[in-house]
């Protein structure tokens, strides 16, 4: 499969203040990654990095081939990306939120509108196009943030806490759309819901003091979990390779097997 997403070497510092420690990430199409660590390992500044919200002290970004800190502008508009709080003019009514993105991608007439309706439709957001987005739920201000990111069809997904704030129902229906959506593109998805990743994910990644300390499949990240681990076994696991009582030649050790 084409790769998609081609990270080497990132780094980032903050004065003496190393965030993120040299991370390498490579993600072909029809691979929903999911991409994990805990509060202040660095998961929030490598999608900035990923995305172009933030230069990388060291390393390159490639997106569907184009180098990132070459052509931002042309990179940048590969991916689809959904931050974290969905933030949208509340100002604005969600059908023409959703118009002034597509003119900001470029679409106008027939085609800004198809891509409209489109996004609307996939995300069940017909009932709301008129509605103010302040006025929206906590679940449907991510909806209308999500229908923003899939507006242009792009081939690379970046999906920061996609299901937050939403219902089960929701969430199943928000999942079933990543699942569908991961078949022919990359996505990212940065969640701290283990469940998600055995909902959805086809790959794991956590990272801990901005290194990364498991790269796999959700069921390899299982298959850590000791046999007599019987319930919340991924839970166990992520506290197991980011806690700060195992040591970090263990944690090493982890994520290489």
């Amino acid at each position: 499969m084409k790769e998609l997403i081609v990270a080497r070497g990132l780094r980032k510092s903050f004065g003496s203040f190393e965030a993120v420690r040299g991370i390498d990430l490579i993600v072909p199409a029809g691979q929903v990654l999911g991409f994990l660590g805990p509060n202040g390992a660095g998961k929030s500044t490598t999608m900035r990095m990923l995305t172009g919200f933030l230069e990388p002290t060291e390393g390159t970004v490639t997106l569907n081939g184009i180098q990132l800190a070459a052509d931002p502008i042309a990179a940048k508009g590969t991916f689809g990306y959904l931050p974290e709080g969905a933030p949208a003019y509340g100002d604005m009514r969600v059908e023409e939120f959703l118009n002034f993105v597509a003119r900001a991608r470029g679409y106008a007439g027939a085609e800004a509108r198809a891509r409209v309706d489109r996004s609307i439709e996939r995300l069940h957001l017909e009932p709301y196009r008129r509605q103010l987005v302040e006025t929206l739920s906590k679940g449907y201000k991510r909806r209308t943030g999500l229908a923003q990111a899939i507006l242009h069809d792009p081939p690379i997904l970046v999906l920061d806490e996609p299901t937050d704030g939403l219902d089960p129902n929701q969430k199943h229906e928000v999942r079933e759309l990543i699942r569908r959506l991961g078949d022919d593109r990359a996505v990212v998805l940065s969640t701290h819901i283990l469940e998600e990743v055995e909902a959805v994910c086809t790959r794991a990644v956590i990272i801990n003091e901005g290194r990364v300390v498991f790269d796999g499949t959700p069921k390899a990240l299982d298959a850590k979990a000791a046999a007599n681990v019987t319930s919340n076994r991924l839970d166990h696991v992520f506290r197991m390779l980011t806690t700060s009582d195992i040591g970090g030649a263990s944690r090493t050790k982890a994520a290489s097997r």
